[in-house]
């Protein structure tokens, strides 16, 4: 299959050059030729399979026509390590819980269908692979341990200084080995913008082999549409309409699972639910769409305020403004109703993460609007990522898992630098 540029159809490439460039010579983001769909017996069919079957199935149909089935199946063994159950909440309401994984965040499905893939197609070249990644947060740990060890790639994440959670951050300053951090000095937004550059930069990519793991390759992106299916698998089957509330940034969660409802997934409605960082809710509510700078807040892994996924989102509804709005609702709450909902769900037994909070605000809302549905919001992270938070919210200690406290205890490695590009081009040209 061809992937397309979603800023210009007809400029399209190979997987694995897809994979391997990340984004298109034109800026845009890269995009299945066709959205293959499942049969409605395979969809009725998905309650009866495992975690991994559902994977090697849908898998199988985006990719047959480039993967062999041996590596189909490599391919989702080694990312489906873990599960993600749902979880009830409250009536009619489920937290699809994504933190299960190695760094306790949903972005581990992603990152490590993502690092098997490219480790395949990395054989084929005689560079070593550097691997750009921005992060606010949870994509630098995921991507980070995910290619921890894998020979022949190196992995440099940029993350901005002092607006990343304590513990995110040690996820991926502490690793050492192939892995490199930069903490530059300013927002999100500017380390993703310096990414980008380096990327379009042709005499930088004509010395290095550059691509990145952020939610732009969809590598990283397509997988995550596999816990849709699972999801919608294991909700009782009660006959009501379903929608999906995605916490969302840069908003690569929300369009793997509208990739997934074009595959034939029976989801009614999706929720886009943000933190102040509002840009897309505002749109879906009839603005025009327009960039902001980035605005910190205590669901940090959400402070976007130039999503470059957006234009995946119009591409899955082929620019159909009308459609797009209509299936997708945009919600927006502050850091005090974030802090409220976490105190109101803790005293039905559940503990939110910020993230989780904002998903499961936006879904309450719609179901007060539309009653009648059946309500799935995505618990992004494990709550002790955002351990300060939390805690001040409750006003009780948290108890870490094992593996997210051990990075506690380790040594911060870090190169600091500006925002500027010049200084970062200098940086990446002299590592050959």
């Amino acid at each position: 299959m061809k992937y397309y540029s979603t800023n210009n159809p007809n400029q399209s490439a190979s997987l694995s050059e897809a994979v391997m460039k990340g984004l298109a010579p034109d800026h845009g983001l890269y995009m299945p030729e066709r959205i293959p769909v499942l049969s409605k017996e395979i969809i009725d069919k998905l309650p009866d399979m495992t975690f991994r079957e559902i994977g090697y199935t849908v898998i199988e149909t985006l990719f047959a026509e480039d993967l062999s089935k041996n590596q189909i199946q490599e391919l989702v063994d080694h990312t489906l390590t873990f599960d993600a159950p749902i979880v009830k909440v409250e009536e009619d309401i489920f937290s699809l819980e994504l933190f299960h994984g190695p760094t306790l965040a949903f972005k581990d499905f992603g990152a490590r269908f993502c690092s098997k893939l490219m480790s395949m197609l990395v054989k084929e070249k005689s560079k070593v692979l550097r691997v750009l990644v921005a992060t606010s947060g949870d994509t630098g740990s995921a991507v980070a341990n995910g290619f921890l060890g894998v020979e022949g790639v190196e992995v440099i994440v940029l993350f901005p200084k002092g607006k990343v959670s304590k513990l995110q951050e040690m996820q991926f300053t502490t690793l050492g080995k192939n892995i490199t951090a930069l903490e530059i000095d300013g927002v999100f937004d500017d380390c993703q913008t310096l990414v980008k550059q380096a990327f379009l930069d042709e005499k930088l990519n004509h010395k290095l082999l550059l691509t990145s793991a952020n939610s732009i390759n969809i590598a990283r992106w397509i997988p995550q549409c596999l816990y849709y299916f699972y999801a919608f698998s294991r909700l009782p089957k009660n006959g009501k309409k379903v929608v999906f509330s995605v916490p969302s940034g840069n908003f690569g969660n929300l369009g793997a699972g509208i990739l997934a409802e074009r595959m034939g997934l029976p989801i009614d409605h999706f929720l886009a639910a943000t933190n102040i960082n509002k840009v897309v809710p505002e749109y879906l509510k009839g603005a025009q769409f327009q960039a902001q700078p980035s605005i910190s807040t205590i669901s940090n892994s959400m402070d976007v305020g130039n999503p470059s996924n957006f234009t995946r989102l119009k591409a899955l509804y082929a620019g159909d403004e009308k459609l797009f709005r209509r299936n997708v609702k945009g919600y927006f709450y502050t850091d005090q109703q974030t802090v409220k909902a976490i105190q109101q769900v803790k005293s039905k037994g559940y503990t939110l993460d910020p993230h989780g909070a904002v998903g499961y605000l936006g879904l309450k809302d719609f179901m007060q609007e539309n009653p009648g549905f059946l309500g799935i919001f995505l618990e992004t992270a494990h709550p002790g990522k955002f351990r300060d938070v939390v805690e001040e919210a409750l006003g009780e200690k948290l108890v870490l898992p094992e593996r997210l406290a051990a990075f506690l205890e380790r040594e911060k490695k870090v190169i600091q630098m500006g925002k500027d590009f010049g200084e970062f081009k200098a940086f990446l040209e002299v590592l050959d």
